[in-house]
């Protein structure tokens, strides 16, 4: 048998060709096994999985389980109220919780009140025996006098229809509308059988949802967060109970329901809120301070956002707790910016320096207090001291003495405003502030030996920077360190001497410092000030150094400031500023007042005063001009008393000038053709004499060096 082959394809190459063409060789890979299909119950289990597992199914669920429990909770709720209100079950839980507590008088006052309220249930209980036979007996007159009366009404109705058959009409229409009550009651019961267990449990589910009667996992996603949750008795309770006190957890556990008896009223105070807490028997103070940070998270708060101090009344703790996120929001800008008419009064005003963490107006009093700022670098420290610094300078009378350690121009605005103004951070910048305050101890000793009843001007000398001098190691002639804190160290000693004195006759030292240490902010140094204010710090003991040990413990916790973040807030201890009563320091949030601010604000106080020439270094002893001295200090002004040209002399080199008298000073004048005159009743040095008699005398190549 014989079989034809066909050929699909025609090989398009002629005969020769292909036999000469070079052989492709074809390498066939067979073809990779099939998957095996993915058996049915296991797609059906991954389909299952997903579904049970997607977020709208567990939301479903869990909101099905949620409004169960509502009801749940509500009858528990409801059955609560009912046993309390049929038995003593309240008193008895009021009289434990003030046994935990330690109230003794109240616990008893419980007891008398739960047994007042067993008396007269026994009572009443003892009226129920007779009460069926005075029942009985009632509804038996009752019912006489109704058909009585119905009878009397009915021939009152005969007589006056002439109807004999009118004397059982009310008795017959009472009849019908008890038939009538009948036949609608009859209609409406099975409805009420059905509808009354529905709103039976409507009612229980909306006692239940609205006291959240349900467990945490079941409520709503904010529920759950918590966040910005407003603060309640039980959510204070709770967190108190939760902070990990064993003492206090089996107090409010006895306490039950009556645990919110711990706590004061709950009061608005600014962005938050605050309330008392007085605490169990057992249960001390620090015991809280110490696990704010817990407590805060159990309040649904940052750690930053409750603050914890101690009240007069004893084992009582009172808890301020911010509005969620209030605390990061900038506070407005400073009055002395936006007030241009605003003037200051050292002796009776008060700086407005911020808001306290209730947002009412902190304003410090600056009237013979010393004062101390510390923090960690760039936290606003040199901020918050100019901007005390910009208000005072806004009373003419007051008089500067700046020395800045840094030197990156933060105060620039007071040249021609500060008598002296010293810029920079090396040794020599040390030595010149060092030299600056020590003349400022002269001027405090000439005022201290001045006649009784004498007024000085406010001299405010403040230092900058402060641990540059502290920590600096150069020595002067004699070997005498300026740094450091021992007897021999001149800048310290100086400071000293200045706390010691200085506030009696208005001479005061402000002082800025950062990341404070033993060595850097010395003991004695740092609790000589009135004043002592503290940004964000590191350590509890760095917290000491600054505010003190009294301040500490009674809640100032500027380590708990967070560094970056609560820039330009401060925790204050002074008698200048307002302070709650029970407590020993304030929380400020500062205003902030940048360069151009503090600009305008200094031309202002220029515009006040009669003109200041700025010295920007000290001069030596052997390097003084009486006749340019008096230029340089009389500056601007037309005319200047002779008594402050005087102060300002030995406030530019005390050594120089510190014991000139007024003849003196009326000898160079004399001598130069620029004598003083009186001009309204006082003796004035002119500013066009002196230097009419300096060009005289620079133009005659002389130049006078005497001492």
């Amino acid at each position: 048998m014989s079989s034809n082959v066909v050929r699909l394809h025609k090989d398009p190459t002629p005969a020769p060709e292909r036999e000469t063409a070079p052989v492709t060789t074809l390498t066939v890979v067979p073809d990779q096994p099939a998957a095996p299909p993915v058996p049915l119950w296991v797609r059906s289990g991954r389909a299952l999985k997903t579904a049970v597992t997607h977020e709208n199914t567990r939301t479903a669920a869990r909101g099905v389980a949620r409004h169960s429990l509502y009801v749940a909770g509500g009858t528990r709720i409801v059955a609560r109220r009912a046993w309390d209100g049929r038995t003593a079950a309240r008193y008895e839980r009021y009289m434990r919780t003030a046994e935990a507590a330690g109230n003794i008088e109240a616990a008893a006052e419980w007891e008398e009140r739960g047994q007042r309220f067993r008396e007269a249930r026994h009572r009443r209980r003892m009226d129920l025996l007779h009460s069926p036979v005075d029942a009985a007996k009632s509804v038996l007159v009752g019912t006489g006098m109704g058909v009585g009366g119905l009878v009397a009404l009915g021939i009152v109705l005969a007589i006056a229809n002439k109807d004999i058959a009118d004397v059982i009409t009310p008795i017959k229409a009472v009849i019908d509308f008890i038939a009538l009550m009948i036949t609608i009651v009859r209609v409406v019961w099975p409805y009420a059988i059905t509808l009354g267990p529905l709103f039976a449990l409507l009612g229980l589910w909306a006692v239940g949802q609205h006291q959240q009667a349900a467990p945490a996992w079941a409520l709503p996603a904010n529920v759950r967060s918590s966040e910005g949750e407003p603060i309640t008795p039980s959510i204070v309770v709770k967190a108190l109970r939760d902070i990990g006190v064993p003492a206090l957890r089996n107090a409010i556990k006895e306490m039950g329901d009556s645990g919110a008896s711990m706590l004061g009223p709950i009061t608005i105070a600014g962005c938050g809120v605050e309330v008392d807490v007085t605490l169990p028997s057992g249960v001390s103070t620090n015991e809280v301070q110490q696990r704010r940070r817990k407590l805060a998270e159990n309040l649904s708060r940052h750690e930053h956002e409750v603050f914890i101090t101690i009240p007069q009344a004893a084992r009582t703790v009172r808890l301020w707790v911010a509005d969620s996120g209030a605390l990061d929001e900038p506070i407005g800008p400073s009055p002395l910016v936006t007030d241009e008419t605003l003037t200051a009064d050292y002796a009776k005003g008060r700086a407005p320096w911020g808001q306290d963490l209730r947002g009412d107006a902190a304003a410090l009093s600056l009237y013979q207090r010393h004062l101390l700022i510390t923090g960690l670098s760039n936290q606003g420290k040199t901020v918050a001291l100019r901007s005390l610094a910009l208000w005072l300078a806004l009373d003419r009378s007051v008089q500067f003495l700046m020395g800045d350690l840094k030197g990156v121009g933060d105060w620039n605005m007071f040249d021609g405003l500060a008598t002296t103004l010293i810029q920079g951070p090396t040794d020599e910048h040390v030595i010149q502030v060092t030299e600056m305050v020590e003349g400022a101890v002269d001027e405090m000793n000439r005022r201290i030996q001045a006649p009784p009843g004498t007024v000085f001007p406010p001299l405010i000398v403040l230092v900058d920077e402060a641990q540059v001098a502290f920590m600096c190691p150069a020595k002067d002639a004699e070997k005498r360190p300026y740094g450091g804190s021992k007897a021999n160290s001149r800048y310290f000693m100086a400071v000293r001497k200045i706390h010691n004195q200085g506030r009696a006759v208005n001479v005061l030292m402000w002082q800025g410092t950062q990341d404070p240490t033993n060595e850097n902010l010395p003991k004695l140094v740092r609790e000589g000030a009135h004043t002592r204010a503290s940004l964000a710090l590191g350590t509890e003991s760095q917290a000491r150094m600054a505010l003190g040990d009294k301040a500490v413990d009674g809640g100032a916790a500027p380590n708990l400031l967070r560094p970056g973040l609560d820039r330009g807030t401060l925790v204050v201890a002074s008698d200048g500023i307002t302070i709650p009563a029970g407590q020993s320091s304030i929380t400020v949030r500062t205003h902030y007042i940048d360069d151009d601010g503090a600009e305008n604000i200094t031309d202002r106080a220029k515009a006040l005063r009669d003109g200041v020439t700025t010295l920007h270094a000290i001069a030596r002893d052997d390097e003084h001009d009486p006749l340019a001295d008096i230029a340089a200090v009389v500056g601007d002004a037309p005319r200047v008393r002779t008594k402050d040209v005087l102060a300002r002399l030995a406030t530019r080199n005390a050594n120089a000038y510190g014991g000139w008298s007024f003849i003196d000073l009326k000898r160079v004048l004399d001598a130069a053709d620029a004598e003083p005159y009186k001009s309204d009743g006082v003796m004035v040095v002119a500013r066009d004499r002196v230097t009419r008699a300096l060009a005289n005398r620079d133009g005659d190549g002389s130049a006078s060096t005497a001492g």
